[in-house]
């Protein structure tokens, strides 16, 4: 046999020993996988076995329904109540960065070294500072707690004065509009969606509604509150190992109660601003049920299209000199009302 023969030879027969042991090992996995299989109880298999079977059925069909012909004509009729949907989404959260981003005095930094000989934690000491925290003592907590809008004014630098008046105005009335949109597209999203019940299978609506509201183009909605600023003032003790907290929540109710006590101040001080109404919620509603809950620009109103954000406008823009008066107010609907920002729409309909 030539040498060159002799090498084939070898480097075939290592080539069919890692083969085997390859084939070995296999085959004791195998063993391993069968034995464990008669270990437990058959009628386990066969449960485990179905449930993903079915479950692998059920993606395959909903893969192909939602790619189907079918599916696409009806996401295709209701687009343009969809866009609708999503553009008041986008709209209501652009709304929840409008509140004045009230903070205490500005005092300074500084870092805590503690060299105290006993062993206090002064766990409380370590949190983060927060603008929106105000540290104090035991007594301005309680009292805080006791008269909330007072020291809110008193500690986080809210002014006096028509400027504030009108800015808190401002927050209410798109603080109120967020909250009244996000009502209305959830029952907008739940009127499209019994639009076309019947056209979608009843195993989709019941098990996979939110897949469904994904793939006919629904942006997601943030139904929860944390665009609500809370305002905390914090009682730490000396040595550090209790705490109290009054926390105020400057939601719609506090911002109607700040709202009339900072205009009882205003007239208080007999101001010539004073005298003006006040932006607060009855005022709104108010204002909507003088103008039929229709919006003075382009005459939409909720008979025409029941979900239907409608927000008060000033005519004249409280920036160009107006003031909150109900001669100065009109019903828009959040789409005119958008579009108008600082202009003056002169066309007012008391109808």
């Amino acid at each position: 046999m030539k040498k060159k023969d002799e090498q084939n030879l070898f480097i075939l027969s290592i080539i069919v020993a890692i083969i085997y042991g390859i084939f070995k090992i296999i085959k004791t996995a195998l063993l391993a996988v069968l034995d464990f299989l008669n270990y437990i109880k058959k009628p386990a298999i066969i449960f485990l076995i179905t449930v993903l079977t079915i479950y692998i059925i059920y993606e395959i069909f909903l893969y192909l329904y939602f790619k189907s012909k079918k599916f696409k004509g009806i996401k295709n009729s209701i687009k343009q109540h969809i866009i609708n949907c999503n553009e008041l989404n986008n709209y209501t959260e652009e709304l929840k960065y409008s509140y004045l981003n009230l903070e205490y005095s500005e005092v300074g930094e500084s870092q805590m070294i503690d060299n105290s000989k006993y062993s206090f934690k002064r766990k409380e000491w370590n949190n983060n500072k927060s603008k929106q925290t105000f540290h104090c003592s035991a007594t301005i907590c309680k009292n805080a707690n006791n008269n909330p809008i007072k020291y809110l004014c008193k500690y986080f630098n809210i002014q006096k004065n028509e400027q504030s008046l009108s800015d808190f105005e401002n927050v209410l009335n798109n603080f109120t509009s967020i909250e009244q949109g996000k009502s209305l597209l959830k029952k907008e999203r739940e009127r499209i969606l019994k639009s076309i019940s019947k056209s979608v299978p009843d195993i989709i609506s019941l098990f996979s509604e939110k897949r469904l509201i994904s793939e006919l183009g629904f942006e997601k909605i943030n139904f929860s509150n944390s665009y609500i600023p809370i305002f905390t003032f914090e009682y730490v003790s000396a040595g550090g190992n209790s705490s109290t907290k009054c926390e105020i929540k400057l939601d719609i109710e506090n911002l109607n109660k700040l709202l009339n006590y900072l205009n009882s101040i205003i007239k208080w001080r007999k101001s010539i601003a004073g005298q003006r109404a006040l932006m607060t919620s009855p005022l709104r509603e108010k204002i909507k049920k003088r103008d039929n809950y229709r919006c003075c620009n382009c005459n939409l109103g909720i008979v025409d299209e029941k979900n239907l954000l409608l927000e008060i406008d000033h005519i004249i823009p409280v920036s160009k000199g107006g003031l909150t008066t109900e001669k100065n107010l009109q019903t828009l609907c959040w789409k005119c009302n958008r579009k108008k920002g600082t202009k003056i729409i002169t066309v007012y309909n008391t109808v």
